[in-house]
């Protein structure tokens, strides 16, 4: 598929193989064979050029990524952490181009927050170890149950809470000494 986006045009199994012969020696069946299960799984459309085939993507290597990003998102149970994870691990370069496909899309950009001793400066590395800090934290943000519906189960009964109860925890009550096991 390298090959075939780079080119960015119609080609036929003897083109790709040429290419791949300047690195290393490969067979014109494999190819072949490739090329046509590519065509199978629906990432290439051929059209018949005599006797042979001429391949052509179905989509961008632009849009496979974007697809592959969606598919991934998409399944989080946390998405918001989970982009919180992907910003993070994303270098100065690939934050610019962030801002500039968002501006391309007509997304309006946020005015730069000013510097704060939580801010990470624009020229550290990015730390995938933070990056992952910063997704738990986003994760644990978000309430696992709606207010005001969580029961106070100490209300309710009261003896299920070992400190509340010093006759089942004798580290609270230290004037009793725990009884010996058998007794």
């Amino acid at each position: 598929m390298t090959r075939v986006w780079k080119w960015n045009r119609p080609v036929t199994v003897r083109e790709v193989l040429e290419d791949l012969q300047q690195e290393r020696s490969i067979a014109y069946t494999t190819v072949m064979t490739v090329m046509d299960n590519l065509h199978q799984k629906g990432w290439v459309r051929r059209e018949a050029e005599g006797r042979a085939y001429r391949y052509e993507a179905v989509s961008t290597r632009a849009a496979y990524a974007a697809a592959l990003m969606n598919d991934a998102w998409s399944q989080s149970d946390n998405p918001a952490a989970a982009l919180v994870a992907f910003f993070g691990m994303m270098s100065e370069e690939q934050r610019k181009a962030l801002r500039d496909a968002a501006r391309i899309v007509g997304i309006p950009e946020s005015p730069e927050p000013e510097a704060t001793p939580r801010t990470r400066p624009t020229t550290e590395p990015t730390d995938p170890v933070k990056s992952a800090e910063r997704a738990d934290r986003a994760e644990r943000a978000e309430p696992t149950e709606p207010p005001n519906t969580r029961r106070d189960t100490q209300a309710e009964n009261p003896t299920d809470n070992p400190s509340d109860n010093p006759s089942d925890n004798p580290t609270e009550n230290p004037g009793s000494a725990p009884e010996a096991p058998g007794r």
